[in-house]
This record gives C-alpha cells, sequence and structure tokens, in this order.
C-alpha cells in the first residue's frame, strides 16, 4: 500500500482585497484624479491629467500582478514513497522537489516562538516550503509536515 497520500497540501497566498474591492478603490482613484485633471486644466496646465492618467494605469497593472500572482500556488504532497514540491498556476505547473520520504527532513528556523523559515533538505540540498503562510501558520504546517513524513516512514518500515 505504496500509494497512501499522507499529505496532500496547497498553499496560497493570502490577498486582502477581492474584485470587487479592486473595482471600487480604481474608481475612487480614478474618481479622484478626474477631479484633479479639471483643477489643473482649468489653472491651464495641460500636462498634468496626462500623468495623473499614467498614474490610474500604473497602479492598475500594479494590482493585475498582484492578482496573477495570486494565483500561484505551491502543492507539497507525501507518500510513502517520496515527497513533492510543486508550484503550479492555471497555466503551468513546475516541479521543484523530488525525494525520498526516508531521507527527507524537515528543517525548522526559529526567531524567539515565531517560525520564520520552513524547507525540506536532503544531502545538502533544501527547498523552502509555505512561504506564503504567517509565522503562526507556518508553524502549525510545519508540525502537519513533520507528522506526515513521520507516518509515511512508518509505512515503508
Amino acid at each position: 500500500m505504496l500509494g497512501q497520500t499522507y499529505m496532500d497540501a496547497v498553499i496560497t497566498p493570502h490577498r486582502s482585497l477581492s474584485e470587487r474591492g479592486f473595482i471600487v478603490l480604481i474608481s475612487v482613484v480614478t474618481l479622484a484624479n478626474c477631479a484633479s485633471a479639471a483643477v489643473f486644466i482649468y489653472m491651464g496646465a495641460i500636462l498634468v491629467p496626462l500623468f495623473l492618467g499614467l498614474d490610474v494605469l500604473a497602479v492598475i497593472v500594479a494590482f493585475m500582478v498582484s492578482f496573477r500572482a495570486a494565483r500561484q500556488v505551491q502543492r507539497v504532497t507525501i507518500t510513502a514513497r517520496d515527497v513533492v514540491v510543486v508550484h503550479e498556476s492555471p497555466n503551468w505547473r513546475k516541479v521543484v522537489w523530488e525525494s525520498p520520504t526516508a531521507f527527507t527532513r524537515v528543517a525548522v528556523e526559529k526567531d524567539e516562538d515565531r517560525t520564520v523559515g520552513l524547507s525540506l533538505a536532503l544531502s545538502g540540498r533544501q527547498v523552502a516550503v509555505a512561504q506564503a503562510l504567517s509565522p503562526r501558520e507556518r508553524g502549525e504546517f510545519a508540525e502537519a509536515l513533520k507528522q506526515a513524513i513521520s507516518e509515511a516512514r512508518l509505512e515503508r518500515g
């Protein structure tokens, strides 16, 4: 029964601004810039509205890049045979780590009582996992990761 999965975790980055919130924010920024542009045109500063338009465009592009990054996830899968870390997005999938469960160890970096780093290690190589999580969540994930690897090793033993 080497096919049992002990962990199949999908880690997604947190974004506090929803799509609706983005529309409201862009609407407010656009309205404020249009009002400012009207004042500057009235004062005779014809080029200032062009820069205000570039400002709105820059904010929109920045949020689009952020929303695209939010669609990228990290998947950690543990079976009795191996540990696999995959980075996924809607358009592509890339395996960044694959190692035998029996030899993979979990490296936890702590600062006081906070988990600031979490990685999987094997023979001098390592890969960071769960970077999108908060320190508290990363600590909980580290414990679950250790538990899953331990259970997977027992199956092989």
